[in-house]
């Protein structure tokens, strides 16, 4: 058996039965402990990641980043590894960071960044070309903790912390289906606009012309989906309505704010 790593690994979940043993799976072997936080999922979450040999803590929904700060709080050790229930290490990624615990080059930073990659249902590894992004997943929380956002989970370095970047990828399986991601689209448009309500933050009108076209070229030729051939104008259109969904929502939310004034 692989010598276990002094390392929590740690996800949140909720009615994740179907995608979070892939995430389990990728660290359970080699991390010290995988801890679960469950916001009451009514599937075979909880039993599925006890099965797999996570321990699973159920806590109320406050919001990304407020539950994975409750996540850090669970975890025994001080340095943490974070990934999503839709999400996977790599068996790249895995060999690079127990090599840099073998090493003790882990201290070499406070915090590591790992390169996140859309990977789709019918795919079984991120495409050479697939859209990421760099996020802190790997850190010394003494050194920083994810944000109390409601809707936004980045880690917040402290003053002074040292970052560092890794080389293997995380596989992101965002997507179940296109009836998924619809969906998903339309509660993050949701979340965003109470966020900016809350801030005082206002969308320009102008975008709701300027949004689906620019979102789409954005998604069409920035995230490269257009090399997926039909598929890319399929997520390149999603994409696009998502976006629109949120400045829509926006200008929806001024209507309504106006008419309570009368």
């Amino acid at each position: 058996m692989t010598q276990r790593l002094p390392l929590s690994a740690f996800i949140i979940a909720k009615n994740e039965a179907d995608r979070i043993p892939a995430a389990i799976k990728s660290v359970v072997d080699w991390v010290d402990e995988v801890i679960v936080i469950d916001s009451g999922s009514e599937d075979e979450t909880v039993p599925v990641a006890e099965s797999l040999g996570a321990r699973v803590v159920f806590h109320e929904w406050p919001g990304y980043g407020l539950q994975k700060r409750f996540g850090e709080d669970q975890c025994r050790n001080d340095w943490l590894l974070n990934l999503d229930a839709d999400e996977e290490i790599t068996p790249a990624l895995a060999a690079e960071i127990r090599a840099k615990f073998d090493d003790q080059s882990y201290l070499d930073a406070d915090a590591w960044r790992i390169m996140i990659r859309d990977t789709f249902p019918h795919e079984t590894g991120p495409a050479p070309w697939a859209y990421g992004y760099n996020q802190i997943r790997l850190y010394d929380r003494r050194k920083g903790r994810f944000s109390d956002s409601t809707v936004h989970d980045t880690v917040r370095p402290q003053d002074g912390a040292t970052l560092g970047n890794l080389k293997g990828i995380m596989a992101h399986r965002s997507d179940r289906s296109l009836e998924f991601s619809v969906g998903k689209y339309n509660r993050y448009s949701d979340m965003q606009v109470q966020d900016m309500l809350d801030r005082g933050r206002k969308i320009p009108t102008y975008r709701l012309l300027t949004e689906f076209p620019v979102s789409f070229f954005k998604g069409y030729f920035v995230r490269k989906y257009r090399k997926y051939g039909w598929w890319g104008f399929i997520l390149a259109m999603n994409y696009a309505h998502g976006r629109f969904l949120r400045v829509a929502k926006s200008y929806e939310a001024e209507l309504l704010k106006k008419s309570d004034r009368k």
